[in-house]
């Protein structure tokens, strides 16, 4: 069910019961898995999002994601290696200026991904936006503040966590994640967008066959199309 963007200013607690902190620990060592798979390699994870805010549920996706261009064959060796299976692999670019990324889905709701391009400011950010963690953090237990997708900030507490809206209070938000107010409130414009137009899709999503590699195809996707190609010189500029 798709989490719509909180408009009305508003506070509010949640405590956690049993089942939920159980849902937490065992999502949690989940991720741990995953983000010790690539830093065997040195590849420096981070997981995102709920996993690192706390505020889980059921349907929660783990994605484990490298903050930097790398070689894809580093990254699909390492989750190779670790017995993951790539059930399928695919090329991103939300919207023509946005960064391309690669995602490799090793289960339901389950994926590595890392950037094919550099990413922007503002791109790197959304991570801290949303909440992120790197993996001593999480193997210390840490829960940090972040924004979900109805744009509630969640800070966590020992109970659970305050959630509150963020409309209105792009500045305070941005302070307390410690981010520039330009990535909120393009964060803001882009969940609100999508929340009176609709989902739209995205611009560019190529599944990839097997023996294809992400940077051949990327390279053939920018030979042919404008909009990848000139986002793809902006990271060699």
């Amino acid at each position: 069910m798709s989490r719509k963007p909180v408009k009305r200013f508003e506070f509010l607690e949640v405590v956690y019961d049993e089942e939920k902190w159980e849902l937490l620990g065992r999502l949690r060592a989940e991720a741990l898995e995953m983000m010790e798979a690539l830093q065997r390699e040195r590849l420096n994870p981070i997981v995102y999002g709920s996993i690192a805010r706390g505020d889980v549920w059921s349907g929660s996706d783990i994605d484990v994601f490298v903050p930097y261009v790398v070689p894809s064959f580093r990254v699909e060796s390492a989750i190779e290696a670790a017995g993951f299976e790539a059930l399928r692999r695919v090329m991103v670019q939300a919207t023509p200026s946005y960064a391309v990324k690669a995602y490799i889905e090793v289960g339901e709701g389950r994926s590595f991904s890392f950037p094919l391009v550099k990413l922007r400011p503002v791109e790197a950010e959304f991570y801290r936006f949303a909440g992120s963690l790197r993996l001593e953090e999480l193997r210390r237990g840490l829960r940090v503040p972040g924004v979900d997708k109805r744009l509630m900030l969640i800070e966590p507490t020992e109970r659970g966590h305050v959630e509150s809206s963020v409309v209105g209070r792009e500045s305070y938000v941005a302070s307390r994640l410690g981010i520039d107010v330009r990535t909120v409130l393009d964060r803001v414009r882009a969940l609100t967008r999508r929340d009176e137009v609709g989902r739209t899709g995205v611009f560019l999503k190529r599944e990839l066959a097997p023996g294809e590699c992400f940077e051949d195809v990327l390279r053939r996707l920018a030979d042919r199309n404008p909009a990848v190609r000139r986002r793809v010189m902006e990271g060699t500029s």
